[in-house]
């Protein structure tokens, strides 16, 4: 039994279109979450493989596609939407929290822009695999349900691929493009229907179009604090990428970086450096602007609503920088607001010295020789320790703050090029390691070791 309640299938006319999933020929099940299923208060033995797969249609979902426009590498689409997606329905969890329930890779919708709707296995592995990671590292994410084979074959650049659907849980996934779609066609009445929406899904309390606006600067510059101290690039943080709800969504060519540098970028269709890893917080500000430019309509007055607005956006800065000092302090157990200087000269010779980022954090945690081996001038390195070590560093803080894995880019191909050979070994041993991100284990070291030169990962690709 799945309790639903759809409060997003009964917006007005407009937020979406109703489509069901295309069936698919033999689904076979590859993960499912079910500790996730749990907390959802579903029973696993309801999740059925047709289920996950779109082939059957759970009593009391409204399947459906959500609109939305969007700014994609600073270039507006006036009607994006859901192409590869069909959102089931809202889920009441026995707590009475509420998630989405979509099937990604689920066949053509009418935002599928002549797409086929479909997702190949890897980046739906992909996705499994680092929203996990992030879940259990407490950021704020979308999760994975489920993964299913589908039995057919998707065509993509590559050829011929395995295809899949990914079960994606969510707070929501209404986006900054979903408030661009309506405020584009200057649609104020549907605007104020989604800003009450969202105010009382997730924001409970905030008075008002301004006040909401408030709350998502400063849940997103707390989400972005956390990427940074994971050395995490999400790779497409395109304004129908980033969710209201401050949860880390559509994951594409995201990675993790290996060897540190501020401009390191993964993403094959990011040739400008847009979306590098130094350049995620100033793009948070720019999409946190567009979400303004949304609901100045709704703030009366415009001169002061505009500088209401502003103000609200330059909040963002301050937010930012106070969550990345706590969260880069935790990594070395120390107030990183009192000892700024310190982080800044540990990044400086990481990034000059090619240190990796993961094995420097964790090494600081477990075993200072092994930081040090990261380094090539280890005098300087030294003498970093030594002015770190004098401030009595908080070992259990740190401990919580630095995973001993990642999900590191080579394993993660590794793993999907082992599950198109039908071998799912190596993606389950993966999975249990990065959700369990912390745990000291001797079978788990080879998935802590940096890669060797021949196996960096240079870049990630997108779409599914």
């Amino acid at each position: 039994m799945i309790r639903f309640d759809n409060s997003y299938a009964r917006m007005p006319q407009g937020f979406f279109a109703r489509v069901d999933p295309t069936p698919v020929t033999a689904p076979r099940l590859l993960a499912l979450n079910g500790l996730l299923a749990d907390r959802l208060g579903m029973d696993r033995d309801a999740l059925t493989v047709e289920m996950l797969a779109g082939n059957a249609i759970p009593d009391g979902a409204a399947p459906l596609a959500q609109a939305y426009a969007g700014h994609q590498f600073g270039g507006f689409v006036p009607q994006l939407g859901d192409g590869r997606a069909v959102l089931l329905g809202e889920v009441v969890a026995p707590d009475g929290a509420r998630f989405d329930i979509q099937l990604k890779g689920s066949g053509p919708t009418p935002f599928s822009r002549r797409g086929d709707g479909r997702a190949w296995m890897g980046p739906v592995l992909r996705e499994y695999l680092v929203s996990e990671f992030m879940a259990a590292m407490d950021v704020p994410t979308t999760r994975a349900l489920a993964a299913v084979a589908t039995g057919e074959q998707v065509w993509r650049e590559q050829g011929g691929l395995p295809g899949a659907v990914l079960t994606r849980v969510a707070s929501s996934h209404i986006r900054v493009g979903t408030f661009q779609f309506f405020a584009v066609r200057d649609d104020r009445a549907r605007l104020q229907a989604l800003t009450d929406h969202v105010i009382a899904r997730h924001y409970p309390g905030a008075d008002g179009p301004l006040a909401l606006l408030d709350r998502v600067v400063a849940a997103q510059a707390e989400t972005i604090a956390q990427w940074m101290a994971l050395g995490f690039i999400h790779g497409v943080m395109n304004t129908d990428n980033m969710a209201i709800s401050g949860e880390t969504i559509d994951y594409g060519p995201c990675a993790f970086m290996d060897i540190y540098h501020p401009d390191t970028v993964f993403s094959s269709i990011d040739r400008q450096g847009r979306y590098a890893w130094a350049n995620q917080p100033n793009i948070a500000v720019w999409n946190l602007a567009q979400f303004a430019t949304c609901l100045i309509p709704l703030m009366g007055a415009e001169e002061a609503a505009v500088e209401a607005a502003t103000a609200s956006v330059h909040r963002f800065a301050p937010l930012y920088q106070a969550a990345w000092l706590r969260r880069f302090g935790a990594k070395l157990g120390i107030d990183g607001a009192q000892h700024q200087p310190l982080i800044e000269r540990l990044l400086s010779m990481m990034a000059t010295q090619r240190a990796d980022f993961t094995r420097v954090f964790a090494g600081l945690s477990d075993d200072t020789a092994i930081a040090r081996d990261e380094f090539t001038d280890r005098a300087a390195f030294d003498a970093w320790a030594r002015d770190w070590q004098a401030l009595s560093p908080d070992a259990g803080v740190m401990a919580q703050a630095n995973p001993r894995r990642i999900p590191r880019n080579h394993r993660v191909e590794q793993a999907i090029a082992s599950a198109v050979a039908n071998d799912l070994g190596p993606f389950r041993r993966l999975l249990e390691a990065v959700t369990h991100p912390r745990e000291a284990r001797d079978d788990w070291a080879d998935l802590s070791h940096a890669p060797t030169t021949a196996q960096l990962v240079h870049q990630t690709f997108c779409g599914t």
